[in-house]
């Protein structure tokens, strides 16, 4: 008999989704803003800490709203780290902004806040940094950075959530920070986001733009006697349905997050001297920062070894992937003056990183499968470089 194929990811329930989904059902309130969104907004800003969240459609639309909160004109310019998702460049894109591209550490593989300075200009409005894999940028340096030049930091914290730098929640140190619950991420409703905002000048506006740009949330806590068009706005509040969805898995963080330590912890300590003794790169967390445990991966030797992996655990139905293509040149990025060999370290990690089946459930004997196959991969000879 052949073993069932083990996915790179699969959604997992975790007690409550259905219930409140009933509930939403049986309320006759499935659209925006209705309990179970409110329910979400107070967990996120009880839990992190932050001043408002606000649940979204998407981490996407996230970025979208934090966006149109800057105000950005053409020409202005945004940076960010080359290694990333294309929304994170997409959002400021969409608005006229130019995003400049910054490589990241080899360690981490977040934005290179040694490095950072040398692509700020007169025209940067804003730097974008990405929690890759839930574990912190170095915000200390970059905050500072930051006020020197008068910037903006948003924090693209799609990974991230209830992971911590120096004890202090992801998501709490740029004016805004952006949320995902996509169904790859720790808690999820199958597409959904959030923004959350830390600094209080822009509650109201986004309040505004997310409703289509209507002052309706003044209306309904009684500050305006009816609502009407007052902004630029579009429609990025989520269904109630999702919102409940959401929200039981919040009401069992505890569990999911344990089983996500379970899960990241074995692969490290099954792979850890297969890895060490191959020159293949597990996961470094600095001391000084706590991950949430949102995936778990390995930076092969050499592009060669990396597609021998994943062909080697394709072949045993496990499904293994690499993660992001450079932005810096990809067609897009090339036409805002992108170029190969500008984030070099971000080149050299794209084509070795795999990233290994990842789930709340993955049971013991699928995983037991996932670490034999890799240590069973052929690998080339290591690269010299």
């Amino acid at each position: 008999m052949t073993s069932a194929r083990i996915p790179f990811n699969r959604p997992c329930l975790s007690g409550g989704e259905l219930e409140n989904l009933a509930a939403a059902l049986q309320r006759m309130h499935i659209s925006g803003d209705g309990d179970f969104t409110e329910r979400c907004h107070r967990f996120l800003e009880r839990e992190v800490g932050t001043q408002k969240a606000l649940l979204t459609t998407s981490c996407t639309h996230a970025l979208e709203l934090a966006a149109l909160l800057l105000h950005l004109e053409p020409d202005d310019e945004i940076v960010m780290p080359s290694f990333t998702f294309v929304s994170t460049a997409n959002a400021f894109v969409l608005r006229g902004a130019r995003p400049v591209f910054a490589d990241i550490r080899s360690d981490t593989l977040n934005l290179d806040e040694a490095a950072l300075e040398a692509s700020i200009t007169p025209r940067t409005k804003a730097i974008v940094v990405v929690h890759y894999a839930g574990v912190a940028c170095e915000m200390d340096a970059i905050l500072a950075l930051a006020e020197k030049h008068g910037l903006r930091v948003i924090e693209d914290n799609a990974h991230g959530l209830f992971g911590k730098y120096r004890g202090r929640q992801l998501g709490t140190f740029g004016a805004m920070a952006t949320q995902s619950f996509h169904e790859t991420k720790n808690f999820t409703c199958g597409e959904g986001g959030a923004l959350l905002l830390n600094d209080a000048r822009f509650i109201e506006e986004a309040e505004i733009i997310r409703e289509k740009g209507t002052n309706r949330k003044q209306y309904f806590r009684g500050a305006v006697d009816k609502y009407s068009w007052v902004s630029p706005g579009s429609s990025y509040l989520p269904s109630d349905l999702l919102a409940g969805f959401l929200l039981a898995q919040f009401e069992n963080r505890d569990r999911i997050q344990a089983q996500r330590r379970r899960v990241w912890e074995r692969y490290d300590e099954g792979l850890r001297s297969w890895a060490d003794s191959r020159g293949v790169r597990r996961p470094f967390i600095p001391a000084h920062c706590a991950q949430p445990y949102h995936m778990y991966y390995l930076v092969m030797p050499s592009a060669e070894a990396r597609n021998e992996l994943i062909e080697s655990l394709r072949i045993k139905d496990i499904n293994a992937v690499f993660h992001y293509v450079p932005l810096h040149n990809s067609k897009m990025g090339r036409l805002f003056g992108g170029a190969d060999g500008d984030c070099p370290v971000t080149e050299r990690v794209s084509e070795r990183l795999v990233r290994l089946p990842f789930f709340n459930d993955l049971s013991e004997a699928d995983q037991t499968r996932v670490i034999e196959a890799v240590q069973a991969a052929p690998l080339p000879a290591l690269a010299t470089t």
